[in-house]
């Protein structure tokens, strides 16, 4: 995995997605789903020292390599996130235009799911706003957090 190349490779997707929508006026090409999920799966593998799980892993994206704790990571350009279960840890990544991506959350699943909208959707996923998110994550403590990898 080149996350370097991937971060370099970003920009030019949304040079891609510009050209797309100047050339249908009216209509997006937002980059979404699993690519901006990949996407931030591949970012923070590479920030956090995770390894990344198959594809499609029931409950979780990652195993942290040095503590071996389950790690669910949601990546968006939007204002919230889904979640299908509650996840033993979660990373919650902005990701940005330019191929860099902020965490907004990194912390207990638990709380995140908790505070997560109750009323289920449609397809039975729980959503958080990822201003709720910010607030959420001045309550972790260091120590609950994945620290990341220097560099």
């Amino acid at each position: 995995m080149d996350a370097e190349r991937i971060k370099a490779l970003v920009p030019q997707l949304y040079a891609l997605v510009a050209q797309l929508e100047a050339a249908a006026p009216g209509r997006r090409f937002t980059p979404d789903g699993h690519m901006v999920g990949s996407i931030g799966e591949v970012i923070a593998a590479c920030q956090y020292d995770l390894e990344l799980a198959t594809a499609s892993t029931e409950g979780y994206d990652a195993i942290h390599k040095p503590s071996g704790l389950k790690v669910e990571i949601k990546a968006t350009q939007g204002r919230l996130v889904a979640m299908r279960c509650q996840p033993p840890h979660l990373l919650v990544l902005l990701i940005h235009a330019d191929g860099s991506a902020d965490t907004v959350f990194n912390g207990p699943g638990k709380l995140a799911w908790d505070a997560a909208s109750q009323t289920s959707s449609r397809n039975g996923q729980r959503t958080i706003s990822l201003s709720k998110l910010h607030v959420l994550q001045v309550s972790v403590q260091h120590s609950e957090r994945l620290p990341a990898v220097a560099g």
